[in-house]
């Protein structure tokens, strides 16, 4: 996580960007823990603990200034057979600032000992320290962890330090040549998971998912795609092997 500017110099009205370790462990409470943002399959409580065991305090909140878009190529999605590269059913969520949007997420804490792990399962993304909200609108006391949208130029120079050889072991396999793309579409079984998530947190939060997450061209809404060309992907069960993790 190589960067020459601390995070002051990226600091906006709302986020401010993460560049390496120390700026994680800035954001640390007094306990040792450190706030993490869910806001695709991590609103599931069920898939959140299968990814962090020792998680506490799963709760529902509010993120201003952000939507969310299918526009990131998910290597996890071949390893699993889930993607389907011959229609572009090949993509996971990612969230990038935009004024005026308001998402409804997860936060939830984790140790300080899982932070290394957790940098390096989410390397493609660009991290950013943001303050939560209550549904009533009550800032949250401590900032927390989101995985944002990065760009390819960025991530092979910073993240995979100008090498052929990380990306190829990361992406390349995968027939996987660019990373950040608004021409893909969800993974199926991915999109009915996260719909199911939100579902189980409420009216409020399945409705705010439906309407505040976009398609790669920022336009279409989830609720408009499910309702026209994503139709019967709500009906679709996932494998047996994948049920636990996908059922929402």
């Amino acid at each position: 996580m190589a960067s020459s500017d601390g995070p002051s110099s990226l600091s906006t009205s709302n986020w401010t960007q993460l560049n390496n370790d120390s700026d994680f462990f800035s954001l640390l409470s007094p306990d040792g823990h450190i706030s993490i943002c869910g806001f695709g399959s991590l609103l599931s409580e069920r898939s959140a603990k299968s990814t962090f065991p020792d998680l506490i305090n799963f709760r529902i909140a509010k993120l201003n200034g952000f939507r969310r878009v299918f526009a990131h190529s998910a290597p996890i999605f071949f390893e699993r057979g889930i993607a389907n590269a011959e229609t572009g059913e090949i993509s996971s969520l990612s969230v990038e600032p935009c004024e005026g949007e308001t998402l409804i997420i997860t936060v939830f804490e984790i140790k300080q000992s899982g932070i290394p792990s957790f940098i390096e399962r989410e390397h493609e993304f660009r991290f950013l320290a943001v303050l939560p909200e209550t549904l009533e609108g009550f800032p949250f006391d401590n900032p927390a962890v989101l995985c944002g949208r990065y760009s390819d130029e960025e991530y092979f120079q910073d993240r995979c330090k100008g090498s052929k050889e990380i990306y190829f072991e990361r992406y390349g396999r995968y027939n996987i040549h660019k990373i950040w793309r608004d021409d893909i579409l969800p993974c199926r079984i991915y999109l009915r998971h996260c719909v199911l998530a939100a579902k189980n947190l409420g009216d409020v939060a399945l409705n705010n998912f439906l309407d505040h997450t976009y398609l790669g061209d920022r336009k279409t809404t989830i609720r408009e795609y499910l309702d026209t060309k994503g139709s019967g992907i709500m009906e679709e069960e996932p494998t047996e092997s994948l049920k636990i993790r996908y059922g929402g």
